[in-house]
């Protein structure tokens, strides 16, 4: 029987490397790529087709969710198993909104991320007990999960400005990385700022600071 085909889209090395070992151990399993942004996973799809991408959410040049739904747009048959660092619940809703089969926290990939792969190559979605758990209980309960975390009141590319924010980068550099007006990037970040509580421009880098290193929100003075 051929091996399935697996991309690893992540741009850090010592994790890629391990990823790959541990999936190239399996007789079904082999990886066929890898990748450290958007553009060469897209690449290497087109070149090169797998069966299964696994991507990180958070990518050195580029945002994983984008990838999910560009992947969505032209091979709609092609599975995304997301790995994330950060805020499980947050991100594994918007990893599934995007198109994603699956969701797994990097703490815990090496452990479950060939079950993880085996059933989202099986047709289903793969998520763990406590994600499952915060879905259902914000279909059930679905206003209150908004007040309970304010970041989840930000759109996909408001968080990802966000984070942008918090790794350093100007409204300038932002703006640039995302092909976007400087004008267009000043407003997301009245948009954020809004959202968050958040009144002057440095408790917002300090925020998304806070964010970037942590995966919460530090709270502000008032």
């Amino acid at each position: 029987m051929a091996k399935k085909r697996i991309l690893i889209v992540e741009d850090h090395p010592i994790f890629r490397l391990g990823l790959s070992e541990l999936i190239n151990q399996e007789a079904d399993l082999e990886v066929c790529g890898f990748a450290q942004d958007v553009s060469e996973a897209w690449a290497e799809i087109k070149h090169n087709p797998p069966d299964l991408v696994i991507a990180d959410i958070t990518l050195r040049k580029s945002d994983g969710i984008d990838l999910v739904k560009l992947i969505g747009r032209q091979y709609r048959n092609l599975p995304v198993l997301m790995l994330s660092m950060h805020d499980e619940f947050l991100y594994a809703e918007r990893a599934l909104h995007a198109g994603a089969r699956g969701y797994i926290m990097k703490e815990e990939a090496m452990e479950k991320v060939v079950t993880a792969a085996r059933h989202v190559l099986g047709g289903k979605v793969y998520l763990n007990e406590t994600v499952k758990e915060h879905i259902l209980s914000g279909i059930t309960e679905r206003g209150h999960a908004k007040e309970r975390a304010p970041i989840a009141r930000l759109t996909d590319r408001e968080l990802e400005v966000f984070r942008l924010i918090g790794r350093g980068l100007s409204t300038r550099e932002i703006a640039g990385k995302l092909n976007l007006s400087i004008k267009t990037i000043g407003t997301y970040r009245e948009r954020i700022k809004e959202k968050l509580h958040v009144k002057h421009a440095n408790e917002l880098v300090r925020c998304a600071v806070h964010w970037e290193k942590h995966g919460t929100l530090e709270p502000i003075d008032s």
